[in-house]
């Protein structure tokens, strides 16, 4: 495979970003949520759901165990690309990340953002971050070429499915007994899901997923809303469509949160303390299906995706939509806030 080397020397996996441990909390949620007016006790508010997991977020050690992954996936198949790590909100974080690539020779390396749907907070602004890292280097700093968005990749769609049967069976029920499958994503601003695919990827995948999993009913809820009242997001909320879920006379849920690629805090605590409790109100089993974390199959992709691009071979979709683009057009994913203008 060293015709990857003749166009990238470098794999950059780009990510959100998580404290490890209760001291990192506060300067981690400053970062998150730095030039927004959040008052002081939302953000101690925030704080709490970490110190239930001991301060805490799983995501940086799951995108280091992915690393691992990848690097044995590439050792199999005889790909030498060096794997860097490179966050937005918290160590590593990616100005570190890109001036040590500069240093190490690196010019140019394609990314992987832990983030396989449309929108602004989970592609624009990464572009964005880099943008802003690659100017404070200045020259010589790495070129960074992102790969596309994987929500109909046929790996990526596997590997959600089996996440999904796995929890079915977790609810050792019988395969005639009625269960509601809920994919959960990360709701954003009604504003910036009008200026890209979010939801029709979303609901793509979604299709894709239950089909393969075997599960006809289901349903696209969100989770983590964070923004204020008055300001319209996408809806239903998790634990509110539960009551609907009962009310429809199903007892047995299984939650796939599909727009997460590994355990966020989000994920542990909206769903497997929340919506757990929720169901527990209702008298409902749940079973709460894996992030995609190391999956086999995840890995391969993103393995895949890499060739796709340093080839330029025909890329791999399925269902009713075409396979994302690799350079992201000049209007997509933009922000929906006034007057924000994009560098990228």
């Amino acid at each position: 495979m060293n015709d990857l080397l003749s166009k990238y020397q470098a794999m950059l996996l780009v990510s959100f970003g998580g404290p490890e441990g209760p001291d990192d909390v506060m300067p981690y949620l400053r970062n998150v949520l730095r030039g927004r007016n959040v008052p002081e006790k939302r953000m101690l508010e925030v704080a709490e759901h970490y110190q239930h997991f001991d301060g805490v977020s799983p995501i940086n050690q799951q995108n280091r165990d992915l690393i691992e992954s990848l690097k044995r996936e590439f050792n199999a198949h005889e790909i030498k690309l060096p794997i860097y790590f490179g966050n937005r909100n918290w160590h590593p974080m990616l100005e570190d990340t890109l001036r040590q690539m500069k240093d190490d020779g690196i010019q140019d390396a394609v990314a992987f953002f832990t983030s396989t749907f449309s929108c602004y907070s989970g592609c624009r602004q990464y572009r964005e971050n880099i943008f802003e890292a690659q100017q404070k280097i200045g020259e010589g700093a790495p070129r960074i070429h992102k790969l596309r968005m994987s929500f109909n990749h046929p790996r990526f769609v596997k590997a959600a499915a089996e996440r999904v049967v796995d929890a079915w069976n977790q609810l050792e029920i019988s395969k005639e007994t009625p269960v509601k499958l809920l994919f959960t994503a990360h709701s954003i601003p009604d504003s910036m899901a009008s200026g890209c695919n979010y939801q029709m990827q979303l609901n793509e995948a979604c299709r894709l997923v239950s089909e393969e999993a075997g599960l006809e009913h289901w349903k696209l809820v969100f989770q983590s809303r964070s923004g204020p009242p008055h300001q319209p997001w996408l809806e239903p909320d998790v634990c509110d469509y539960l009551e609907e879920v009962k009310n429809e006379g199903i007892e047995n849920v299984v939650i796939m949160p599909i727009g997460f690629v590994s355990d966020h805090m989000e994920v542990m605590f909206d769903l497997d303390v929340e919506a757990r409790e929720k169901c527990d109100e209702l008298q409902m089993k749940m079973a709460r299906a894996k992030t995609f974390g190391t999956h086999h199959d995840f890995v391969t992709m993103i393995r895949e995706l890499i060739l796709e691009r340093a080839m330029e071979t025909e890329p791999l979709a399925i269902g009713n939509l075409p396979a994302s683009h690799d350079v992201c057009p000049p209007n997509c994913c933009q922000s929906g806030r006034p007057g924000h203008v994009s560098p990228v």
